[in-house]
C-alpha cells in the first residue's frame, strides 16, 4: 500500500472518529465532558496533519500523525482508568473526597460541579466504554501513521 493511502486511511479514521464523537453529542444527546473534548483535538491536528501530507510527501507529517493519534490514545486511555475507578480524574469533571470539608463547602462544590461527569459511563459495548473505544482506534491509527513513515 502506498503511503498516500496510507495517509488518507489514517487522516479519514481521525476524521470518522471525530463525526462519531458528535453524532453521540448532537443526535444521541450525550454531551461530551472534559476528558471527551480533550480527545477531540489530537484527532483534528491528526485530519490537518493527514490533508497537508497528502500535498507535501515530508516523512516528519507522518510522524506528527502518528503523535497526534497517540496522544489521543493517551487520553483515552487515562480516561478510561478515571471512569473505572483505577486513579482520580480532573477535580472538575470527578467526584473527589468530601473527607475534611464543611457541609458549606461541599454545597458549594456540588453547586458549581460541572453537569457532565469524566468518571461516569453513559455509553458502552462489549463491557467498553466510549474512551475505551477512542484509545483502541487512536492506537491503530498511530501504528498506521507509522507504516506510512515508512514507505
Amino acid at each position: 500500500m502506498t503511503r498516500q493511502r496510507l495517509v488518507l486511511i489514517a487522516a479519514l479514521g481521525s476524521a470518522m472518529m471525530l463525526m462519531g464523537a458528535f453524532a453521540f453529542q448532537y443526535i444521541g444527546e450525550m454531551p461530551p465532558c472534559k476528558l471527551c473534548i480533550w480527545q477531540r483535538w489530537p484527532h483534528g491536528a491528526a485530519v490537518v496533519i493527514g490533508l497537508v501530507a497528502m500535498l507535501l510527501p515530508w516523512r516528519v507529517l507522518s510522524y506528527l500523525g502518528a503523535l497526534a493519534a497517540a496522544t489521543t490514545a493517551a487520553i483515552a486511555l487515562y480516561h478510561s482508568g478515571v471512569e473505572l475507578n483505577w486513579w482520580e480524574g480532573p477535580t472538575s469533571c470527578t467526584a473527589g473526597s468530601v473527607a475534611g470539608i464543611s457541609a458549606a463547602e461541599l454545597m458549594q462544590q456540588i453547586l458549581a460541579a460541572p453537569v457532565i461527569r469524566c468518571d461516569e459511563i453513559p455509553w458502552s459495548l462489549g463491557g467498553i466504554s466510549m474512551a475505551g473505544w477512542n484509545g483502541i482506534a487512536s492506537a491503530g491509527l498511530t501504528v498506521i501513521w507509522l507504516i506510512s513513515a515508512r514507505r
